[in-house]
């Protein structure tokens, strides 16, 4: 039977052994599982290798910093001596927080990273022109680790990074057809690992959003489902860490859908980052996750896996963990939905986000789609939705233009429309255009957002870019009529 978990997961590194000054402090060994225990999150996911050396006193595989002494980085330098400080006492620090983790009630789950192997010769790397993980001799030292951790190490469970493109690649794209075969049977080898030695152990994966993303990997996501090699699947793009509720993860969905193999949703980290072209990275309230978490949900996934929330997790941040979890809990409450932005570097390695959206001046009469979806049942909520509102930023747009906006094949030309400055500091680039939809609704699931550009000031060569969109909902305890 499938299982709905609620995951967190943290790195080891950015808000835990980076930060804390040695020696460590029992209470700060703790942190990770005690700033999200006593709320919905029950598995806890610890990522015990970024991918040039573990976070533990390993026999087998190489305890990074090892090969960083002295070392010319400060975090590197409170991670070794955090460690030490632990190992001094007789501690081993993946034990303290496995332990600590069942202590607060929750799974523990070892995260190890598959691109990247600490202790070995970087020439196998396929950043450095090696074969990666489609070369015996790394999957024998992946699978010496893993064997490690569920032998040594009382982990309820093992998940496997690979969804890492770009120059974290697992093997070279010439080698990743031919290599399908071959490390879906590297895959079972581990499943048949964790499953024996864990006691009926848990094994997931990380893998890339798209079909065609994996299998230019290696990765056979679909005959890993077929042939019911993983427990659980979490697809996400790591290089990418914009609030997505929309990722194109539909395929996996189905074809998990009638099988014991869970599909968990990831929310990712900020509603806007560099990557995607803002100035700088901000974090999503918890009214944008809740709109994320209902989404992913009505989506049908399986459960839903965060991480990387602003840090220290704050009154907000748990307050979206305490609901994270339950899905009814969500339903008649507030939400903010965002619609995700492309990598602007991302190029071939990224799937197509709906936004930005560039309308030439000349393009007049043409239907420019966004689509996404929304988790509130507008049909049948009329008497506790309060107001519903759409929101989009349009940059280079002027009042002597003309546009038609529709929603779901409806113009929205006669609802209630207000327009402002597009940014506090940049006020004349973009405007906000704000409406509220009283007769033309927005749907429950997939809706169909269409702008026309009808008439452009003809000594204005610049295109319109459609930069954000946003839909607001409230919710009240009366109906929002008199009568």
């Amino acid at each position: 039977m499938k299982k709905q978990r609620t995951i967190y997961f943290n790195d080891a590194r950015h808000y835990y052994l980076f930060v804390f000054e040695p020696p460590m402090r029992l209470e700060d060994a703790w942190m990770p599982i005690d700033e999200v225990a006593g709320t919905t999150v029950d598995t806890f996911c610890y990522g015990v290798e970024r991918g040039d050396g573990l976070f533990y006193p390993s026999k087998v595989g190489m305890r990074f910093g090892a090969d960083m002494q002295p070392f010319e980085h400060v975090a590197y330098w409170r991670t070794w001596h955090n460690m030490q400080s632990l190992i001094d006492r007789g501690l081993d620090p993946l034990r303290v927080l496995i332990d600590r983790s069942h202590e607060k009630g929750m799974e523990f789950i070892a995260s190890l990273r598959m691109p990247h192997y600490g202790g070995m010769d970087s020439a196998h790397s396929a950043a450095n022109g090696g074969g990666g993980l489609a070369e015996p001799v790394v999957q024998q030292h992946q699978f010496a680790v893993l064997e490690e951790l569920v032998q040594d190490y009382s982990v309820d469970g093992i998940e496997l990074d690979m969804a890492f493109p770009g120059g974290s690649r697992l093997m070279p794209p010439e080698a990743a057809e031919s290599a399908l075969p071959q490390i879906t049977e590297y895959i079972g080898r581990i499943a048949a690992l964790v499953r024996g030695a864990c006691g009926a152990g848990t094994f997931g994966v990380r893998v890339l959003p798209t079909e065609a993303m994996n299998k230019a990997q290696g990765m056979d996501v679909l005959t890993w489902i077929q042939e019911g090699l993983v427990d659980f699947i979490v697809p996400m793009r790591y290089a990418y860490m914009d609030l997505d509720a929309d990722m194109p993860i539909g395929w996996m969905i189905e074809a998990a859908q009638d099988t014991e193999i869970a599909v968990y949703g990831v929310l990712q980290p900020y509603t806007c980052s560099k990557e995607t072209g803002a100035a700088e990275r901000i974090h999503p309230s918890a009214v944008q996750l809740r709109a994320a978490a209902a989404t992913l949900y009505e989506r049908g996934v399986d459960g839903l896996y965060a991480w990387f929330m602003r840090w220290p997790l704050e009154n907000e941040e748990r307050r979206f963990l305490a609901e994270m979890g339950d899905a009814g809990r969500m339903k008649l409450q507030d939400k903010h939905y965002v619609v995700a932005r492309n990598d602007k570097d991302g190029g071939e390695e990224h799937y197509e986000a709906a936004l930005p959206l560039e309308i030439e001046a000349s393009d007049i009469g043409t239907r420019h789609p966004v689509r996404f979806h929304l988790a509130d049942d507008f049909a049948g909520e009329t008497d506790r939705i309060q107001e519903v509102l759409l929101r989009l930023r349009i940059a280079n747009l002027v009042g002597a233009d003309r546009i038609d906006i529709l929603l779901n094949g409806e113009s929205l030309v006669d609802e209630v429309w207000s327009r402002d400055y597009g940014d506090v500091h940049v006020p004349y680039e973009s405007e906000w255009l704000e409406c509220r939809l009283v007769t033309v609704r927005p749907k429950q699931g997939e809706n169909l957002l269409e702008i026309v550009l009808q008439e452009r000031v003809a000594d204005l060569a610049v295109p319109l870019r459609v930069e954000e969109v946003e839909v607001k909902v409230r919710y009240g305890a009366y109906a929002p009529r008199l009568q």
